[in-house]
């Protein structure tokens, strides 16, 4: 009997997401785990935030409940993707929802604790070298504060630039796509059927789900 899973993916940045940066890792590491162990995906869900801002994070807590829900595993690529913080992971873990990291499958909660207790250590490392490396400029007479910030003709052409090498590398792809989507097919069924004919993204993977959503979001504006 096969078994359901539900997929967690997040990025940290509004840019990363954008480039697709982080998150086509992430969601071809799960889908090659997936086919591995032969799981069902009942749902998937996508996040963009930071790791320290749990109150926003509500794509987390749907998954969560999703998964109890249907009794399936929630599986995302890497733990330091879901959090580094030992007390939320800690609870996920008394949640008794399945959970597993695809980067260490097999690892039990003891060493899922542990991996968490090692990622918030090197989180507060990295807050405390940061603070005592801003006091020490200061101490030095550095000028510290916010620069300049960049002008935005030069953003909007930083923009224009990603969208149209994103269109450019998209553009004989779309078309069939578009056709796949028209005729009724899911998402998951549209990057299945791109994988089995040969089809790879720009930067050579496999094609997943969300990808094949954002060529059709993108490529489908007005403004491309």
């Amino acid at each position: 009997m096969t078994s359901k899973a539900v997929t967690y993916y997040r990025v940290s940045r509004e840019k990363q997401a954008e480039s697709g940066l982080g998150l086509e890792a992430q969601a071809a590491a799960v889908a090659a785990f997936v086919n591995q162990r032969g799981l069902e995906v009942v749902s998937e869900y996508m996040e963009v935030e930071t790791g320290t801002d749990k109150k926003r994070r509500t794509e987390i807590f749907k998954a969560i409940e999703h998964a109890q829900r249907e009794g399936a595993i929630l599986l995302i690529a890497k733990l330091d993707r879901l959090s580094r913080n030992l007390h939320f992971v800690s609870g996920l873990l008394e949640s008794g929802v399945k959970f597993t990291a695809v980067d260490m499958p097999e690892a039990n909660n003891l060493t899922i604790q542990i991996m968490a207790v090692m990622a918030e250590h090197e989180a507060k490392a990295i807050s405390t070298r940061t603070s005592e490396a801003l006091k020490a400029a200061k101490a030095r007479g550095v000028r510290l504060g916010t620069p300049k910030p960049m002008p935005e003709e030069v953003r909007v052409k930083g923009r224009e630039a990603v969208s149209k090498g994103f269109k450019d590398a998209y553009r004989r792809d779309y078309g069939y796509i578009h056709l796949m989507r028209e005729s009724g097919l899911s998402l998951r069924k549209i990057a299945t059927r791109l994988n089995a004919e040969g089809y790879r993204t720009r930067t050579g993977c496999k094609w997943c789900p969300v990808k094949v959503s954002r060529v059709l979001v993108k490529l489908s504006a007005p403004h491309l």
